[in-house]
């Protein structure tokens, strides 16, 4: 197994049970493939899914839930992370905790730092990068380079925090322009392009000592449902499956296999037409996370993985509107899955038991036969062949978002700006007003506020002479906006398509948050399609940036003169307070101004009628 080759200097967990005269009870056995996310905890009562006082430092009832039941990991969110010292003195506590348990078995303390899209670290002290289709987008120019120096950075910066897994990359095949939750988090759509640059990525963490999870297997890439919301189904045939959604997690066992694989909550048929019988009586084709026929026999058997299989975090409506959490729990383990990820929420001290009943369930659940002693034993040695490569020692959190780190990030996002069209060569834009008497301004028409701010500052740097104002698409006077887009002599406007996803945000924590994002979605398109449409009925010029997917060309582009893709976003207060800034932002003032060329090749096949990569030549 090639993770067995972390650093060398890397000191290896003393543990060991091949001395031991007691085999290890089953309910440690049991506990060990359990993860929580400690999102949220009120030390107060507080109504079941109702507590949102983040959790930043350990209290002592969770250690001690962690030292007596011996848990097996914990996954953080951006709640749970502030600052570079708070965030190492929460993992040390964690691991404190676990030491206090009676076979002293390390956490797996994990975060899904993809950067881009997904990113929990607190992005004015770590170094974000602009995400997987960014990389994709160097690949025919730079090949794996930033794949690998990106993964090399998110490694050394989560050592530093005392984190010891990434769930990432992110190696779906992203080929369904609907997609809501990956789009971006893909590299591309080419299966051999992303299998080169997830191996590239699980490389480089794990030479650093990180162990790497891919994921969505067997792939989340096409699919139109959010498997946070609701249970995707992928209705393709095998020989498709295989030759595409499957390839890249094939050629990665194959040539640089992962420490862990996570499951996808989708439906396959052509893999497994098998049903269960869901809470509610139903007959459920079975999810990929509960199917034996994916887990063991494809990805063990076929595909020959010998890691870790992490579940998808088990609250996910693909699996939590079908199943309680003992049964998703039991048919998880039973599929051949290792690590039962997120299966219940403990936010506050009336929920500790919870855990203990989990784990009387699958006991209970084991006497009866239903779940395989033998393969749960199998499971944990491979769980704590794991563990034993864990680092005891973590680097100087000085590393985190380094000069050179930064450097490389903003690399990455000049590299990746995509040029689509350059009608009448409209870019560069002219860095100097005109000499006449009125001069009109550029308007900058963003998304919101922090974007505003971002373009703005980077194009102000680079070209001061030239009166710009910038508006958001949110804006509380609108008909203001109106009027200053009448009066100016460019429009130079930008989008984020889809809207947020659950991913990003957290996950079911935050549904809630989805219908006042609905809402603001739906207004910042119809706003931007105005505004469009003023600024061709004006002949005025137009620029349009894609801030995110470039599928959203299609739809926003056509009638601009020229259009770019970012496939990033992000800003950052560095320090909190300041202005925000962003690398993408900055990448594209140069590109619009002529101080660096536009190298990246979208990674994706864009509908026939959005510009393509090349309709700059015409």
């Amino acid at each position: 197994m090639q993770w067995r080759t972390l650093l060398g200097s890397v000191m290896a967990m003393t543990v060991s049970f091949s001395n031991q005269a007691e085999p290890v009870p089953l309910r440690t056995v049991l506990a060990q493939k359990i993860m929580l996310d400690l999102r949220y905890y009120c030390a107060e009562p507080v109504p079941v899914g109702h507590c949102r006082t983040p959790m930043t430092e350990l209290p002592p009832e969770l250690a001690e839930l962690i030292s007596g039941t011996e848990l097996g990991g914990v996954i953080h969110f951006a709640e749970n992370l502030h600052d570079s010292g708070q965030i190492k003195r929460l993992n040390q506590q964690l691991q404190q905790a676990a030491s206090h348990g009676r076979h002293a078995l390390p956490l797996f303390i994990a975060v899904d730092q993809e950067g881009g899209r997904v990113a929990r670290l607190p992005k004015h002290q770590a170094t974000t990068f602009s995400g997987n289709m960014a990389i994709g987008a160097t690949y025919a120019r730079h090949g794996v380079r930033y794949a690998s120096q990106v993964a090399q950075v998110q490694a050394k910066e989560l050592l530093a925090l005392g984190f010891n897994l990434n769930f990432a990359p992110t190696v779906d095949v992203n080929n369904n322009p609907a997609n809501p939750v990956i789009n971006v988090r893909a590299f591309g759509d080419e299966p051999a392009m992303v299998a080169a640059l997830g191996g590239a990525m699980v490389a480089g963490m794990q030479q650093q000592g990180l162990l790497s999870a891919l994921k969505h297997f067997p792939g989340h890439g096409d699919t139109e449902v959010d498997s946070h919301l609701g249970l995707p189904q992928v209705r393709h045939s095998l020989e498709r499956i295989r030759a595409v959604e499957l390839a890249p997690f094939a050629e990665i066992i194959r040539q640089q296999p992962p420490a862990m694989i996570m499951t996808a909550h989708i439906q396959f048929p052509a893999l497994d037409s098998s049903t269960l019988q869901a809470k509610d009586g139903q007959a459920l084709v079975k999810p990929a996370t509960l199917s034996r026929r994916i887990l063991t026999e494809v990805l063990r058997h076929e595909l020959g993985y010998q890691g870790v299989v992490v579940t998808d975090a088990l609250d996910m409506k693909g699996i939590s509107d079908y199943f309680s959490p003992d049964q998703a729990v039991q048919h998880a383990f039973a599929a051949g899955a290792d690590i039962a990820l997120m299966p219940l929420k403990i936010q506050s001290p009336a929920e500790l038991h919870q855990l203990d009943t989990l784990l009387d369930a699958l006991e209970q659940q084991v006497a009866d036969g239903t779940l395989d002693e033998t393969e749960l034993r199998a499971s944990f040695a491979r769980i704590h062949t794991l563990k034993q490569q864990l680092p005891t020692q973590q680097p100087d959190n000085t590393v985190l978002a380094h000069p050179e780190h930064r450097a490389l990030e903003q690399a990455l996002a000049r590299d990746s700006i995509t040029l689509l069209r350059n009608r009448n060569q409209l870019l560069p834009l002219a860095a100097r007003p005109e000499p006449e008497k009125v001069v009109q301004p550029w308007l900058l028409l963003m998304p919101d506020s922090s974007r505003c701010q971002a373009m703005l500052a980077a194009l102000q740097q680079r070209s001061p002479a030239m009166p710009m104002h910038c508006a958001s698409l949110l804006s509380e006077d609108w008909s203001a906006v109106l009027t200053q887009l009448q009066q100016s002599k460019l429009l130079i406007s930008a989008f984020v398509t889809p809207m947020p996803s659950l991913a990003e945000l957290g996950g079911l924590d935050d549904v809630a948050a989805l219908g006042g994002l609905q809402r603001a979605f739906v207004q910042q398109q119809q706003r931007l399609q105005q505004a469009m449409a003023t600024a061709k009925a004006r002949l005025i010029p137009q620029v349009y940036i894609s801030l995110r997917s470039p599928y959203d060309v299609d739809q926003f582009g056509r009638d601009a003169d020229v259009v770019l893709a970012s496939y990033d976003y992000h800003t950052v207060q560095a320090p909190p307070g300041s202005q925000h800034r962003g690398p993408a932002f900055d990448a594209l003032a140069d590109v619009l101004l002529g101080l660096y060329p536009a190298q990246g090749r979208v990674p994706v096949q864009l509908p026939e009628s959005a510009p393509s990569a090349g309709a700059h030549l015409r």
